[in-house]
């Protein structure tokens, strides 16, 4: 279902002259997917955005599915996952039938806790339990659970801390972090030498666009997507987000991809 039309090409973050490395990205027009090849680290990185917190990323060879959801058939002409994250227990993160479908029997998978213990028996052999701050290797890849929960009196009965996980998934020096659904939260606004971030806003169940621009400006990742976005009352601005970043970094190269492609 999903095929190349034709690929269009830019540069990012240019380091310095043209001797120097730099990263350069590939957007396929008609799949919405952006490879980017990363040639300090000497990898290659490709995001698909599937829905609201499903991606399919393509990394030096494996691939990782985070939070399938939504059906097999969103996921038709995608490879197979070599690993599987899955965030939190809500049903836009976590789907036992999506997963049943997409899933391998080589696949590696890593849950918090809350998630391993809704699972069917016959998957959680293939399961690794991951909690806020460990750290867990599979298929060369270092998989850090960062923590991800609210701040706000009013939201905290939509993600009380230490439940799920954001991911921090690090390969030969190239260090990406999917945040999950969070606030701005001191151990995001820590966060250390991040190349790509996958960044939420919405509202009511995460944060707004101004305390997601204002976190990254703290935490400096090379590139920041806007991802899960759709809210109570819509889409969040995610061109204010940019705006608010640019000018606060403008050394902070922030990528727009379509993330809700079933409004359309």
């Amino acid at each position: 279902m999903k095929t190349a039309a034709y690929i269009f090409i830019v540069f990012l973050l240019v380091i310095g002259c043209n001797s120097e490395p730099k990263n350069v990205a590939i957007l396929d027009l008609e799949t919405d997917t952006e490879i980017i090849s990363d040639t300090i680290h000497q990898s290659m990185f490709e995001v698909t955005p599937i829905s609201h917190a499903s991606m399919v990323l393509r990394w030096d060879g494996a691939v990782i599915y985070v939070d399938p959801v939504g059906g097999q058939e969103i996921f038709e002409g995608m490879p197979k996952p070599d690993i599987i994250l899955i965030t939190d227990i809500h049903s836009d993160h976590f789907d036992v039938e999506t997963l049943q479908k997409v899933n391998t029997a080589d696949t590696k998978i890593l849950v918090p806790l809350a998630v391993f213990d809704k699972l069917p028996d016959f998957l959680k052999n293939q399961v690794g339990v991951i909690n806020n701050g460990e750290q867990k290797d599979v298929f060369e890849f270092a998989v850090e659970a960062v923590p991800m929960y609210n701040l706000r009196k009013e939201a905290l009965k939509f993600h009380e801390k230490g439940r799920g996980n954001g991911y921090l998934i690090e390969k030969n020096g190239l260090r990406v972090y999917i945040s999950g659904d969070t606030e701005d939260i001191p151990e995001m606004r820590q966060l250390e030498n991040i190349d790509i971030a996958f960044v939420c806003m919405n509202l009511p169940y995460t944060m707004t666009v101004e305390n997601a621009a204002n976190a990254v400006l703290e935490f400096k990742p090379k590139m920041v997507y806007p991802y899960h976005y759709r809210g109570t009352e819509g889409l969040s601005d995610t061109t204010k987000f940019q705006t608010l970043v640019e000018e606060g970094d403008d050394a902070i190269e922030v990528k727009q991809l379509d993330w809700y492609p079933e409004m359309e």
